[in-house]
């Protein structure tokens, strides 16, 4: 049977419909119901489009980010890793050594270390230890164990232990000691030169003698280098330019002689200790060009050790104080009145002890008196009273000029530190006051150094040239090749070469017939000028009792070269004067001078000569 259309179409539309009831009652079965109030849900271009912003902006902020660290701030940055990166080094470079002329060593710097203990890492009994140790440290062995006991760790044992005594300590090979480098200063000849070299403190500076005046020519030269650090902190020696460590091998010369030193600094001990005196000094010069051989002061200190010291001790005397000369003037004043022509080598003078200028009386040691006498006698028996009338022959203002020409009321030019001017009286106060010319002819009135009267001696050593007072040398290497010389002033002509040898030949017969004879050498012809001087009181005056002595001598007499004053200050007992105390250092040093320069015995003793004119 055909069926109908209509009837199709309907069942067709009641199975659509059938369908679609079904699928809504499966859904209601699996989602939640509806609420009442709808929320509108985003679609998903919404969603990417908000996700393509926060990108777009988050690169554009690590874009401007990165500008910033690049460009803006780059060269900052840049800087700022590299000093994080490297690190600036100044390596430690030791002082140059300091040798006398004699290359014999001075000062050096050498490793010390400093050692800690630490008793509860020992693996041996502290008595067995202190056993081992005491002759390597030169302590007591019971010392060493109290230390030990005294705490666990961290005991500093020795604060500088001497590389070979640490050499030795080390290959005991004990637990618990820890050993610590660095760098000391050491004076190998202690005292014997303090007064020259002076010392370095801890901060390794000089604080005096050539240590403090020649730092510069002491340190080393050397540049800061600039290493790599890896992460961790440590250098990187590959990256160490090459060759920075090198450094020159040059020591700084002295024209001291430690022979002369060391004879010059037991004779001058042994008269302080006979005589009780406070301090004493001896200076040795060759006049030729100034260069000392020797200057010693006593009391001294051990420069190893100068923080035991007294501090007034590390300046020397000779250099830094001033002091009346006396009669060992006088021979310069002699000079002054030859060279201006108011006095001829034979001429005479009356002694009778005593002279009156303006309302002063002026009197000889021990009031003695000489007669008539010449100018050689004058000096022979040191009598003021002579030199007086010399100088009374002399116009105030033309002897004041030939005082200032010698150097008064000025500083020595010396390589050595913390000289001081001397001092003079002012032209105008000299000049206007007798007296003042009156005692500045015998050496009193007036103050300067034992360095400068050296000096003053050398023009009368050397034919009348005012040369420079020095001890450095030269920096030479270790071949002996100079490779520095100092820059010094140019000889002064003072008096011409006539005069000063008629006034050595004069100071000769005070050695060989007056008041220096104790400092004769058989073969020798020597010049001499022994002093006696009041002490000048600070309050002004003079110290009740106090003197200074000195004697200073010239060697040889037929060709004079060499320079030798001595001074003890303060000695005691009645017979203390220039004669007894001063002048047998003179000798002992220029005994020792003698061999040591090779100087060959004199061939004649010549009288002084008459003066033929100026």
């Amino acid at each position: 049977m055909r069926k109908s259309p209509s009837r199709s179409k309907f069942q067709n539309f009641r199975t659509a419909n059938f369908t679609r009831q079904r699928k809504g009652t499966q859904r209601g079965l699996i989602e939640k119901p509806t609420p009442t109030s709808q929320e509108p849900i985003p679609n998903t271009r919404t969603r990417l489009l908000i996700a393509w912003g926060l990108l777009m902006a988050a690169g554009l902020g690590l874009a401007i980010n990165l500008y910033q660290l690049q460009i803006v701030n780059g060269a900052k940055l840049t800087e700022k890793a590299r000093k994080q990166q490297m690190v600036n080094l100044r390596p430690f470079m030791p002082r140059r050594p300091v040798i006398d002329r004699g290359n014999n060593l001075l000062a050096i710097d050498r490793p010390v270390y400093t050692v800690f203990a630490h008793p509860k890492l020992f693996d041996k009994p502290n008595e067995e230890i202190a056993q081992l140790l005491a002759p390597i440290l030169n302590k007591d062995a019971a010392d060493l164990v109290k230390i030990f006991e005294s705490k666990k760790s961290g005991i500093t044992l020795v604060p500088a232990l001497p590389e070979e005594l640490a050499d030795r300590f080390m290959r005991l090979n004990l637990n618990g000691f820890e050993f610590v480098q660095k760098y000391a200063r050491f004076y190998p000849q202690e005292d014997l030169a303090a007064d020259i070299v002076g010392y370095v403190n801890l901060d390794r500076r000089g604080q005096a003698g050539v240590e403090y005046s020649q730092e510069k020519l002491l340190e080393r030269s050397v540049q800061t280098v600039r290493l790599s650090r890896a992460g961790n902190g440590a250098l990187m020696p590959d990256h160490a330019p090459e060759g920075f460590l090198h450094f020159d091998d040059l020591q700084l010369q002295l024209t001291i002689d430690s022979r002369l030193q060391r004879a010059a600094r037991s004779a001058l001990k042994q008269q302080m200790e006979k005589f009780g005196a406070k301090r004493g000094g001896v200076i040795v010069m060759d006049a030729a060009d100034g260069s000392l051989l020797a200057l010693v002061s006593q009391p001294s200190y051990d420069p190893n050790q100068y923080s035991k010291a007294d501090i007034s001790l590390f300046k020397n005397w000779t250099v830094a104080d001033l002091y009346e000369p006396g009669s060992t003037f006088k021979p310069l004043n002699v000079a002054i009145a030859l060279e201006n022509g108011v006095i001829r080598s034979d001429d005479t003078f009356n002694d009778p002890g005593s002279i009156q200028v303006a309302d002063r009386i002026i009197k000889n040691a021990q009031n003695k008196s000489y007669g008539r006498i010449n100018i050689a006698q004058i000096l022979q028996h040191s009598s003021n009273i002579g030199m007086v009338q010399i100088i009374q022959r002399l116009q105030p203002n033309i002897y004041y000029n030939w005082l200032e020409r010698l150097g008064l009321g000025q500083t020595v030019d010396t390589d050595l530190p913390f000289e001081v001017g001397s001092r003079l009286k002012s032209q105008e106060e000299f000049i206007s006051s007798p007296i003042e010319p009156a005692t500045t002819s015998f050496g009193q009135g007036f103050s300067l150094t034992p360095l400068q009267l050296v000096q003053m001696h050398g023009a009368l050593a050397n034919g009348g040239k005012l040369v420079t007072p020095h001890v450095v040398k030269g920096l030479v290497d270790s071949k002996g090749q100079m490779h520095y010389l100092p820059n010094r002033p140019m000889p002064r002509q003072i008096f011409s070469p006539a005069t000063t040898q008629r006034v050595v030949e004069m100071m000769e017969t005070v050695v060989s017939e007056g008041t220096g004879k104790v400092a004769q050498i058989p073969g020798y012809r020597i010049a001499g000028k022994t002093g006696t001087a009041q002490k000048a009181s600070a309050s002004g005056g003079y110290q009740v009792g106090a003197r200074i002595t000195s004697f200073v001598g010239i060697l040889p007499v037929e060709a004079p070269r060499y320079v030798v004053l001595a001074l003890v200050d303060e000695p005691k007992g009645e017979n203390a004067y220039g004669s007894t105390v001063a002048a047998p250092i003179v000798k002992a040093v220029m005994e020792a001078l003698i061999p040591i320069e090779q100087i060959p015995p004199s061939s004649t003793v010549n009288p002084v000569p008459a003066d033929t004119g100026n």
